[in-house]
């Protein structure tokens, strides 16, 4: 048997790449992983300790139905490697009436008769105390929300897939692919060189370096999150502390209870909507800065001022944008045995374990019995690719809540945006940081 010859080889071990892995080997292929970092690592998309998952799902409808398939395969993966890696706090999407954040997740729930409540900004503030939010604020509560834990997914099922006879390697880059003599694919690292009958592309922010037609369509941008000491601990705890995800004049902005590591934690999406290439966000000064800092903080004493406490970590990491804020699976328009994850626009962590699946079939059968439609290269004007070659013309493209910040693409130096200037000071009547602001019990009307 030709040893340096796979099944399938899958470059990028993070969340979608360890769970292809996986999925491949208990389908009984011979398997390679390759990750140009350690597993897991801290330079990419698959870290931070935890990640909110939720089913009341509004950036588009269709995704709920691979999240309850994602829920499934990650009890399974729990129970094979016997560790709690999906930990239920309920989820609450939250704005004004109008938001999408609200209204999108509102409307996923009734489409899909998913358990929930509708809460004001004052009938959280009463059940969860740790949250602060404005009266009139709206928040769908689902109780099937949580999160995961991020590096403990990739272990187990990177540990998972070698004890079913996969291969993983770390510390090993992909330097590119093309194809083999005899057929098939041949991968070359900067260790050795490889072939496979089919491979899988799940590198993230790599996507675009080893694929050019992506260049302007998954562009990387630099993400902060902050974990900050609560002064009351016990308000953040995952027993009565829904993780979130709010839009609020300030921006949009998610969090989790006290887990892992001390402190409460804390992002907004798109930060300073800084981009470059993966290098240039991860080394340097691309470290979290005290602007970084002073952006989450502001947001936390204004909707959750029991937790403005000392800040305990700052942490960096990559989103991998679209300019629809929409994943691309796909297969390579020109090398058809290879098959493509990601990027993921900031919300892919929690289907991970659903995109394994489909990329072990996909690998495997050259189809998916899932609808990805949604998904596809093509409606960014790319070669349309064997996969959706007789499935019509593709979806119109339409941008999504967060704009188009990435239109020019290409490898461009970071470059950051202004936080918003605030007009409420401590002592206007709307600001929630404002005591006599909670001696009211009343709610205007906004319907």
């Amino acid at each position: 048997m030709n040893r340096k010859h796979f099944n399938t080889i899958v470059v990028g071990v993070g969340g979608m790449g360890s769970a292809t892995c996986y999925q491949l080997a208990k389908r009984g292929r011979r398997v390679l992983g390759l990750d140009q970092y350690d597993v897991p690592h801290m330079k990419g998309s698959s870290h931070g300790y935890t990640r909110i998952i939720r089913l009341a799902y509004y950036e588009h409808p269709s995704y709920v139905l691979l999240l309850k398939r994602a829920y499934e395969l990650w009890r399974d993966i729990e129970n094979v490697a016997a560790e709690p890696l999906l930990h239920y706090t309920g989820s609450i999407d939250a704005g004004s009436a109008e938001s999408l954040s609200f209204r999108g997740a509102l409307q996923s729930a009734v489409q899909y008769d998913l358990d929930h409540e509708v809460l004001t900004g004052l009938e959280m503030a009463k059940r969860f105390p740790g949250y602060r939010f404005p009266h009139d604020l709206l928040g769908l509560f689902q109780p099937q929300g949580g999160f995961l834990v991020p590096e403990r997914c990739i272990v187990s099922y990177a540990n998972q897939a070698m004890a079913l006879g996969a291969e993983i390697h770390g510390r090993e880059r992909v330097l590119g692919f093309d194809r083999a003599n005899g057929g098939g694919v041949r991968v070359r690292t900067n260790r050795d060189e490889y072939t496979a009958d089919s491979v899988v592309v799940t590198a993230g922010a790599w996507d675009r370096d080893l694929m050019p037609m992506l260049s302007n369509l998954a562009v990387p941008e630099r993400q902060v999150l902050g974990w900050f000491q609560p002064n009351k601990p016990h308000l953040f705890q995952p027993s009565n502390f829904p993780v979130f995800n709010v839009t609020v004049p300030e921006g949009r902005f998610y969090g989790f209870p006290i887990y892992g590591i001390p402190g409460f934690k804390v992002g907004k999406y798109h930060h300073f909507q800084e981009t470059g290439t993966p290098e240039q966000l991860t080394t340097g000064d691309n470290e979290p800065r005290l602007d970084d800092e002073l952006v989450l903080r502001d947001f936390i004493s204004r909707y959750f001022p029991d937790a403005d406490g000392p800040t305990m970590t700052l942490a960096a990491c990559l989103f991998t944008n679209t300019p629809d804020g929409h994943f691309i699976i796909d297969q390579h328009p020109q090398l058809p045995e290879v098959y493509y994850a990601s990027p993921c626009s900031g919300h892919g962590y929690k289907f991970a374990s659903v995109i394994g699946e489909i990329m072990t079939e996909l690998a495997t059968l050259g189809q998916t019995r899932w609808d990805i439609s949604l998904f596809r290269a093509d409606r960014f004007g790319v070669p349309t690719s064997e996969l959706f070659r007789d499935k019509g013309p593709a979806p119109r493209v339409s941008t999504s809540h967060h704009g188009d910040p990435f239109a020019s693409g290409g490898h461009q130096p970071p470059q950051r945006t202004k936080a918003p200037a605030d007009h409420r000071g401590p002592g206007s009547p709307d600001d929630t940081r404002n005591p006599r602001y909670w001696q009211r019990d009343e709610v205007s009307t906004f319907w």
